[in-house]
């Protein structure tokens, strides 16, 4: 079988400033929406989900590792929804799959809102929160891979991390939405309240954000490198695209692009999940003190990502990267002695370098991600890169990182655990070749090329 051959070896022509900023704007949209969702459950699983859904056991860690098992099963969800919206994606376009995710995962959040608790149902209640989790994973699942390829595929060769980058700082702004919520919610109400139906709102609200982002979604167009690939698929009639063939043709991409993800989603999930776990549970810090200080940190956070997207474009890939995941390596070591002080001052400072150190992974991401793979198999390989990882990183490091503060009463195995996850990262990074400023036409040439090769000698054989 051959691979899809070019009608020429020119690459499209870029798209005008505005139209790219409009094809940024409607990528962030969904991404704010969907990541507001799933990031909610997050918080709400460090504050409310434990004694809402679950029984009591005596201690509050057990109930708050028992609802973090159900964050899990929204990240075991991802690569299944990435293999298949990866795989509609690479057929049939980023757009209608990313307009399917937006709606699945509205509705599976707005359900959560609605479900009973422990007390009222009693295990029927945590099984429905686990159904409605597997929808919401399933759908962020396809989510991620479109939103950046959309902005990449469309990006000038010479800015292309700076510009993917964008949709990489829609993640602050959804969490900064569900942490603002849930913020003015338990200054507004007693906690009493705000524990028995006070953190539904925010749950119910995404059906207006998910309306929104539906909306602003709906008028942007797919890149014409997709659409010249997906055009001279269906001439040559080839299946030689998504899934199965990125893991034929690409299983070193694939793993490159897990060993990225490793470091920066665990790095997330420890700095902006457990540590409210830490605090809450060893100091019983305020709630309301926890959401401000997260709140300032998502906004350094927003604000940072696009400027290590602009670095990544003038030193490389893989500097920037690289200094990502050392600087995440030693934050442990000391950010939790300074949430040990409870100076706020000190707990907002440490929260937010790790989120900074984080942007340095976190901005090239999509840009290293999208140069690893030809169109015709990129939405797979993305997603499949990215999301079988979050099994192993995100889903499993709240879940670990209580298990370990429990276990030892010491913060010292968590940040030997980040120390090793950026040394794996670290190994990818080194593995990479640097593709700063590749063009997204020369990937895809090489691809038909070396394809087309292998058949002719296959044949000559």
């Amino acid at each position: 079988m051959t691979a899809p051959t070019r009608a020429s070896g020119h690459p499209a022509a870029a798209p005008s400033s505005s139209k790219l900023k409009r094809v940024v704007a409607a990528s962030m949209a969904g991404t704010v929406v969907e990541w507001y969702e799933f990031f909610l459950y997050a918080t709400a699983a460090s504050l409310v989900f434990g004694t809402y859904f679950f029984p009591a056991t005596g201690s509050p860690l057990d109930g708050i590792i028992a609802a973090f098992v159900t964050y899990a099963v929204g990240f075991i969800a991802r690569p299944l929804g990435g293999i298949v919206f990866g795989q509609i994606g690479d057929r049939f376009g980023r757009k209608p799959t990313l307009q399917a995710t937006i709606i699945i995962v509205g509705a599976a959040t707005f359900l959560m809102g609605c479900l009973p608790g422990f007390q009222s149902i009693g295990y029927w209640a945590p099984a429905m929160l686990v159904a409605l989790r597997f929808i919401q994973g399933f759908a962020v699942g396809g989510e991620w891979g479109g939103a950046v390829l959309l902005v990449a595929e469309q990006s000038p060769d010479r800015s292309r991390a700076f510009w993917s980058s964008w949709p990489q700082a829609a993640v602050p702004v959804g969490n900064l939405l569900a942490t603002l919520v849930l913020l003015v919610s338990s200054w507004a109400m007693s906690s009493a309240a705000f524990l028995e139906w006070g953190w539904r709102i925010a749950f119910w609200l995404s059906a207006v954000i998910v309306l929104v982002g539906y909306y602003i979604r709906r008028n942007v167009e797919e890149a014409p490198i997709f659409l010249e690939a997906k055009a001279q698929v269906e001439a040559e009639k080839a299946t030689s695209y998504g899934v199965v063939e990125v893991l034929r043709r690409y299983p070193v991409g694939i793993l490159q692009a897990m060993g990225l993800r490793f470091a920066e989603n665990i790095v997330y999930y420890i700095v902006v999940s457990f540590t409210i776990v830490y605090l809450k549970t060893v100091h019983e810090y305020d709630t309301s003190q926890l959401l401000l200080a997260l709140l300032i940190a998502h906004v350094v956070h927003f604000a940072i990502i696009p400027q290590a997207g602009r670095l990544a474009d003038r030193w490389g890939r893989k500097p920037v990267y690289l200094t990502g995941a050392i600087l995440s390596a030693t934050w442990a070591f000391f950010a939790f002695p300074m949430f040990d002080t409870l100076n706020p001052v000190l707990i907002v400072l440490a929260v937010t370098i790790g989120l900074c150190f984080h942007a340095f992974m976190y901005a090239p991401q999509p840009a290293v991600m999208a140069e690893l793979f030809p169109t015709r198999m990129r939405y797979s390989g993305v997603s499949l890169g990215s999301q079988v990882t979050a099994i192993l990183a995100g889903s499993l490091a709240p879940i670990l990182a209580i298990q370990w503060l429990r276990d030892f009463g010491s913060w010292l195995p968590i940040a030997l655990y980040i120390v090793f996850a950026c040394i794996v990262t670290a190994i990818a990074v080194l593995s990479l070749r640097e593709t700063k400023g590749v063009s997204l036409q020369a990937i895809d040439d090489a691809d038909a090329a070396r394809t087309n090769a292998r058949t002719a000698a296959a044949s000559a054989a």
